[in-house]
């Protein structure tokens, strides 16, 4: 099966419909992270085939629960689950940051092969991000445990927002030590086509937050 069957099949499991451009962007993206990964090291899975499921797809997976008009992702890494939601919905502000210079020089490079005016890039710490407007979510796929996530992007959080970590098997201890003012609102159980092994999101928000 060809990239772009596997990601349409994808797509229909998951009950998402994408325009042929969008679906293209992101096998795009694909291509574009397995080449850069010969020299960078940006993720484990090796080839645009896998990509397919654990990338894009994994990502996506995560698209019903993304509300309001802007998303900063944590620890961004290769671009996991930044890049496919702005390809998905070119109406959203998708901020990526991470630490790592190499990982970030991709993600602008990424941004500007794929002509997503809706993405910009910060490279640095996550405690010392101080942006004008703060977001309605913030997702992280490979950032450090639910309590350090929460302690550390707090104040990037707008009033009514939410996180969503993205998370393999359900953290009951990372759950247990979450901080007595933030709230989880849902834990889903994702069902991601091609990938075996647990999937959750964990939707927190603040009880904190605009009172």
């Amino acid at each position: 099966m060809s990239a772009a069957q596997q990601l349409e099949e994808g797509l229909q499991d998951l009950g998402i419909a994408l325009p042929t451009a969008a679906q293209n962007k992101l096998l795009a993206y694909a291509s574009l992270l397995e080449k850069w990964n010969r020299t960078y090291r940006l993720t484990a899975v090796p080839n645009t085939a896998l990509a397919v499921s654990h990338h894009l797809l994994d990502s996506l997976a995560v698209l019903p629960y993304v509300h309001g008009e802007s998303l900063l992702d944590v620890g961004s890494g290769g671009g996991m689950p930044g890049i496919p939601l702005a390809i998905a919905r070119p109406d959203l502000r998708v901020v990526l940051l991470d630490s790592n210079s190499k990982k970030s020089a991709f993600l602008r490079q990424a941004a500007i092969e794929l002509e997503l005016a809706n993405i910009a890039v910060h490279c640095g710490r996550v405690e010392a991000y101080r942006p004008a407007d703060a977001f309605a979510a913030i997702t992280a796929r490979a950032f450090a445990d639910l309590a350090a996530l929460v302690s550390l992007s707090r104040h990037l959080l707008q009033a009514g927002g939410h996180w969503l970590a993205m998370k393999g098997v359900c953290p009951q201890a990372e759950l247990a030590r979450l901080p007595a003012d933030v709230v989880v609102d849902a834990i889903h159980r994702l069902e991601v086509p091609g990938v075996t092994g647990e999937r959750h999101l964990v939707r927190i928000s603040s009880r904190a937050v605009g009172h």
